[in-house]
């Protein structure tokens, strides 16, 4: 993973750690290994991010542990390149991640997308519910109509549930994706967005404990990670 690279990996992985667990810019980042006598440059930095952060999400992806099957979907918006971008993601009715993806466009093809997406990882849902989109309910109710003319309707049908107050649980975990688009003024480019994306995913499954992975604390699960 890290061949060919200048740096020693613990190096990188501190640095990387850095950017997707707190509040830092690059440029801060870059400060803070100054002063621990690690001269590195912000650029560096970034060019660490987009190649390591999407590859750890890979790695803890396959060991994610099972989530409930009653979820809470919704979307927020980021801004890429000047271009206002939709962020889905659910969580389970305990807080969980589930999945999350990037869109282009907030329509049903779009809402069908991140079900696929998430379905692939964790199986079908007892439940979904959402906040009034009319996307998003359109998107349940054909797959819904699928697993109806495939036969599936045998086992249940996704219950649909419109409930605002239930969803407050997502609604809220979207803060972070908001603290970090301010903080980085918008991304400048889609690789960058993602890797970003996926670096807070990943330290927010590991801080609560969604990773099959040894270790008592975030950070320690991070590094066992990158074994």
């Amino acid at each position: 993973m890290f061949k060919g690279c200048h740096f020693p990996s613990e190096v990188i992985l501190e640095t990387v750690r850095y950017y997707i667990a707190y509040k830092l810019s690059y440029r801060e980042i870059e400060e803070i290994q100054r002063e621990r006598g690690v001269t590195v440059d912000h650029a560096t930095i970034n060019r660490w991010v987009l190649k390591f952060a999407p590859i750890l999400e890979h790695k803890a992806r396959r060991r994610k542990k099972p989530v409930s099957g009653s979820w809470r979907m919704d979307e927020t918006y980021i801004k890429v390149k000047g271009e206002w971008l939709y962020y889905y993601r659910a969580v389970d009715k305990f807080g969980e991640v589930i999945d999350y993806y990037l869109s282009y466009h907030r329509d049903e093809a779009a809402a069908k997308a991140f079900l696929n997406k998430a379905i692939a990882q964790h199986g079908l849902p007892d439940k979904v519910v959402i906040d009034g989109s009319k996307s998003n309910y359109a998107a349940i109710d054909a797959m819904n109509v699928q697993l109806w003319l495939t036969g599936f309707f045998m086992l249940s049908l996704i219950e649909i549930l419109d409930i605002k107050y239930l969803n407050n649980i997502v609604e809220q975990s979207h803060r972070w994706v908001k603290q970090k688009t301010r903080q980085a003024l918008g991304w400048k480019s889609l690789e960058g967005a993602k890797a970003s994306l996926h670096g807070k995913e990943l330290w927010t499954m590991l801080k609560r404990d969604q990773i099959e992975i040894e270790g008592d604390t975030a950070f320690e699960r991070f590094y066992a990670l990158a074994e």
